[in-house]
């Protein structure tokens, strides 16, 4: 029998390595993309669908949230906010998106109960991320266990978080020994065209190719390390 992985992708490096992981262990992927109002929602769905391209994704799932912007209260989905330049912010940074991930992991579960897949796979990273609340690992697992309450009793689905311990500069050289397009993902907060290379998204993706000396083969602006 087929086992099947929902993986949870929004077009970056972090979720995009996670599927790779997850089809290396032999898993058919089940690719879900959330399109809510993101500054740079058409890029990411773009570099979303030619890496599923590449993967060899059948299955795929491109959810639209709109109402992330009637929440605002993030600089992804309000443009009345201003996307930090200046550095890596300390504390929770106005970037963080209220409760993102615990929503995007609610409508993986149904995806997954539905189509009976055994994992649902999501590219959180808690050590060198930045400093989103519902990146952590507690927190992931607290969602295992409101999984495992809210589905059938037949159902059961673990929560695959491969990369939750991995600095970037390990997830660059992970995504080489699988072989992922890195030139595919995308990675900046602001700009379609070309990566801004200092919000905290691009200066540390920027940092992790950097200590993995490996060039990064995307376009930017300008290149900043933190």
């Amino acid at each position: 029998m087929t086992r099947k992985a929902v993986c949870i992708m929004s077009g970056g490096m972090d979720s995009t390595l996670s599927a790779y992981i997850l089809k290396a262990q032999g898993y058919e992927i089940i690719a879900v993309h959330f399109n809510y109002d993101q500054r740079t929602e058409a890029k990411e769905l773009d570099a979303y669908k030619n890496i599923i391209d590449a993967l060899g994704v059948s299955g795929h799932y491109e959810i639209d949230l709109d109402f992330f912007k009637q929440i605002g209260a993030s600089a992804l989905t309000d443009h009345t906010i201003t996307v930090p330049t200046g550095g890596v912010e300390e504390g929770i940074p106005v970037t963080y998106v209220p409760f993102r991930n615990g929503i995007f992991l609610s409508i993986a579960a149904a995806i997954a109960e539905k189509e009976q897949a055994e994992v649902i796979a999501i590219g959180v990273v808690e050590e060198d991320s930045s400093g989103y609340p519902d990146c952590r690992e507690d927190y992931i697992k607290s969602m295992q266990r409101s999984i495992d309450l809210g589905t059938k009793d037949t159902t059961h689905i673990a929560i695959s978080m491969p990369l939750v311990h991995l600095k970037k500069e390990q997830i660059v050289k992970e995504a080489m020994k699988y072989e992922v397009p890195l030139e595919l993902t995308w990675s900046c907060y602001q700009n379609e065209d070309e990566a801004c290379g200092v919000c905290d998204s691009c200066r540390l993706r920027l940092k992790g190719f950097g200590l993995a000396g490996i060039d990064d083969p995307i376009a930017y602006a300008t290149r900043t390390l933190l």
